[in-house]
């Protein structure tokens, strides 16, 4: 990497993908080859949790390549993006980052 590299920063929240699947709602008879609405669910909501989880790994494995001073530039912290890289999937990687990084400013900045 050279200084004439541009940085890249990692995708706001404003790039997320949509919410979750809202739940299926409940019918009133059922079919015989109507399929297990609840297990559907688990799966598009396990689905949705893996691309977000994924999307989250591909934008922010690039930055450990980044020097420690780099990245505190751009407001990251090595430690954090480890931290946050091993959380397990039914945890939302973006917003637990987000929130230890809302609490560390907190306590530099005494407040």
């Amino acid at each position: 990497m050279s200084q004439y590299e541009p940085f890249h920063r990692a995708e706001s929240a404003q790039d997320t993908p949509p919410p979750p699947p809202p739940p299926p709602a409940r019918l009133d008879f059922y079919l015989p080859a109507t399929p297990p609405l609840e297990l559907i669910h688990a799966l598009e909501h396990w689905w949705w949790a893996y691309r977000r989880r994924r999307r989250f790994r591909k934008s922010m494995l690039p930055l450990l390549e980044y020097d420690d001073a780099i990245l505190e530039d751009l407001g990251y912290y090595r430690d954090d993006l480890l931290w946050a890289l091993r959380l397990p999937l039914k945890e939302d990687a973006l917003r637990a980052l987000e929130a230890r990084q809302a609490q560390r400013q907190e306590v530099e900045h005494g407040t």
